[in-house]
């Protein structure tokens, strides 16, 4: 479980609350204002995105709590251990293995080679599936990034409300010119409250969801180097340092280090 996003957000609201101080947060509770920049915002991006999109929000803010459930050292060992089956006993092998993976894209990848296809297909179709996977995921965070960029527009359509009233009033007589304060006070918060629906919520939202595009992306990469290289058959220890280039040093290190004590444990067997 990833809180970071939601104790962001909340942090956010304390910081900026405790700017303003308690006494005085009644001044900054404007409900036209709210109306104008919250239901704009909303107006807008419903008008802007199909319902197959917007349907999906609940699962964004799922995949916002859910930490990375991508382990690259862990795949880079499973594939190297698939690399080392399809070596001594041949893809046919790597059939029994499949039915024991849970994720969709790497069982798909290591069915496809089981099945003898040519391995210029095989990429061609898994890098189309993650191409179109990605797209659907890029519309995910593009949704937030466009509520994100329409929240202090209507933020300035507030300004320019409450300043058109203000200049109404002032050409009115006497008892008009009393609403000048509200009027001043609805061209400001506007603004305000569109700053903060950007950059509090729906910009870190679009963020969150770029990196763990990010990390999808890189596990479904992972996959597709790995499988091709097994169906050339190359060698399981090649194959692992290949993969290992697309992860941190200090990982590498670790994983390295742990495949060699194994090599050195694997050798002491077979002399005894």
């Amino acid at each position: 479980m990833d809180p970071t996003t939601l104790l962001g957000i909340i942090l956010g609201f304390a910081l900026i609350v405790n700017g303003i101080g308690f006494a005085k947060i009644g001044n900054f509770i404007n409900i036209p204002s709210m109306v104008i920049v919250i239901g704009g915002t909303l107006s807008a991006t419903l008008s802007s995105y199909p319902l197959g999109i917007l349907k999906d929000i609940p699962k964004h803010f799922a995949v916002l709590i859910r930490g990375n459930r991508y382990n690259i050292p862990k795949l880079i060992e499973q594939l190297v251990d698939l690399g080392t089956i399809a070596r001594q006993s041949g893809l046919l092998a790597l059939e029994d293995k499949a039915a024991e993976i849970k994720d969709t894209f790497f069982k798909q990848s290591v069915l496809m080679i089981v099945d003898a296809n040519d391995p210029d297909k095989v990429r061609l179709v898994l890098e189309r599936e993650l191409d179109n996977m990605m797209v659907r995921h890029d519309q995910a965070a593009g949704l937030y990034e466009k509520a994100a960029s329409y929240a202090p527009s209507f933020g300035m359509i507030g300004t320019l409300i409450g300043l058109i009233n203000m200049l109404k009033g002032m050409n009115m007589d006497a008892g008009g010119s009393s609403t000048i304060g509200s009027d001043m006070s609805v061209a400001l918060i506007t603004t305000f409250y569109g700053c903060i629906l950007a950059n509090v919520i729906f910009n870190p939202i679009a963020k969150k969801l770029r990196i763990r595009q990010d990390e999808e992306e890189l596990y479904c990469s992972t996959i597709i180097e790995g499988i091709i290289a097994i169906q050339a058959g190359e060698n399981p220890k090649y194959l692992r340092e290949h993969l290992l280039a697309s992860i941190k040093q200090s990982q590498q290190r670790k994983i390295l280090a742990k495949a060699e004590a194994g090599d050195f444990q694997g050798k002491e067997q077979e002399d005894k």
